[in-house]
């Protein structure tokens, strides 16, 4: 039998998005989608509370602790106030950071994970084992985890000392081969599923609840669709993480930041100068995006390029203050990690994303988050941010960065280290009796 901690959270969410419907006529106050995902998290509540996109609420009504949460929520009511004023008076970038050492000391000791074993010889080991190449491009977090993993100390051939087990199947790399492509990939995954399910006992024990995979193209959103078990089941370590793609589950799934992978140290940002207030650059292909453009692309403080850049791409995230993420087709890019690692603060314009490492980083100790509705008051939320607040933000950027980093082999608190420690979260969630 497998028991989920946190399932209680997901029913509670479900009856009270019931109850909250019903209160919608004795409403005195609004709020936008993406305040409900930000605050109801904070609140503890899954997503499913927070998606009442537009719903009315009423401060009068006293529901298992609801009017505390609106309670919270109602300085932000005004979009030009919430995004100023709440990050100066903690400096700390982890939520906790005296349980993060002490659970990432108990992580490395004891955490061990299980790999389905393939041969060199398998007919699609260039699908299952890891890349025997540096990685490399925009979908390099995928390959590069795999990669470690399997050389890191985690690795266990014992089953019973497993807490976790590991499907290594490359939803990248599956793509790219020409035998079964973007179209064939579901039928790939679900038929694997189905030969580890009769060949080894461990799925049928937990019906996946103790596996995981890891994908970073936006592929991996769909790649699931003939293996429910898999999607609802399992842990999916996913670059677009999503609370808008039913596939994702919050709490249950995680996010695998996207990194395009960078040679050498991070450049000397002390002589750096910074006298664009915010940057973006990429192509057009969301509504958010439009709207960015539409709205700033010829004003001369917010650069927002779209096509070729005339200048080098990394000299514009050194010479902004902010650094733009503006939703694309998917949520899923590789800026926020451009941003931090060259020293900008990132400016996350995406409703519903689950950022990456949000069990452990305070991303607002370190980054701004815009619901895409206020992209016309962007400037003006930019501007209202104090110059002491910026250099906090900016300060703290420096110390996460090194989160943001793949390394072969690992180093400690870099990019893999951080995904093991959101694995190992999720290990105590599922328990086999």
């Amino acid at each position: 039998m497998v028991i989920r901690s946190k399932m209680k959270w997901v029913f509670l969410s479900f009856l009270i998005l019931s109850l909250l419907s019903l209160l919608a006529q004795l409403s005195v106050t609004r709020f936008s989608t993406a305040d409900l995902v930000q605050y109801s998290a904070m609140a503890g509540l899954s997503a499913d509370f927070a998606n009442v996109s537009g719903s009315h609420f009423s401060q009068n009504k006293k529901i298992w602790g609801v009017e505390k949460t609106l309670e919270s929520l109602q300085p932000y009511a005004n979009p030009r106030s919430r995004y100023s004023g709440n990050h100066a008076t903690n400096n700390e970038v982890f939520f906790d950071r005296d349980v993060f050492q002490e659970d990432y000391k108990e992580m490395n000791r004891s955490f061990k994970i299980y790999v389905y074993p393939h041969k060199r010889n398998d007919p699609f080991a260039n699908v299952l084992l890891p890349v025997d190449s540096v990685p490399s491009g925009n979908y390099a977090s995928e390959s590069y985890f795999k990669k470690v993993l399997l050389k890191s100390h985690f690795i266990t051939n014992d089953s019973t000392k497993a807490d976790l087990f590991f499907l290594p199947f490359s939803i990248a790399r599956l793509r790219h081969d020409p035998r079964v492509g973007v179209g064939g990939i579901q039928d790939f995954v679900r038929d694997y599923i189905f030969n580890i399910s009769r060949k080894y006992p461990y799925w049928n024990r937990t019906g996946g609840a103790d596996h995981f995979y890891v994908a970073c193209h936006s592929i991996g959103r769909s790649a699931m669709d003939k293996a429910n078990e898999v999607k609802f089941n399992s842990i999916q370590v996913v670059c677009s993480s999503s609370y808008y793609q039913s596939g994702y589950i919050a709490h249950k799934d995680a996010c695998l930041p996207q990194i395009w992978p960078r040679q050498g140290d991070p450049p000397n940002l002390a002589s750096s100068k910074r006298k664009k207030l915010a940057f973006f650059a990429g192509e057009i292909n969301s509504p958010v995006r439009e709207k960015l453009i539409q709205v700033w692309r010829n004003d001369t403080e917010i650069f927002a390029h779209f096509g070729r850049l005339k200048t080098p791409y990394a000299d514009e995230l050194l010479g902004s203050k902010f650094c733009l993420h503006v939703k694309g087709f998917e949520v899923n890019t590789a800026r926020i990690a451009d941003s931090l690692y060259y020293g900008c603060v990132p400016v996350s314009i995406a409703n519903y994303y689950d950022l990456p490492f949000g069990d452990i980083l305070n991303w607002k100790r370190f980054s701004i988050v815009v619901a895409t509705l206020d992209i016309p008051l962007l400037k003006e939320i930019l501007k209202g941010i104090s110059s002491e607040e910026y250099l906090m933000l900016r300060s703290n950027v420096l110390k996460v960065r090194k989160h943001f980093q793949w390394h072969f082999p690992a180093v400690d608190y870099d990019a893999f280290y951080m995904v093991m420690y959101e694995l190992w979260l999720r290990r105590s969630s599922v328990k086999v009796c």
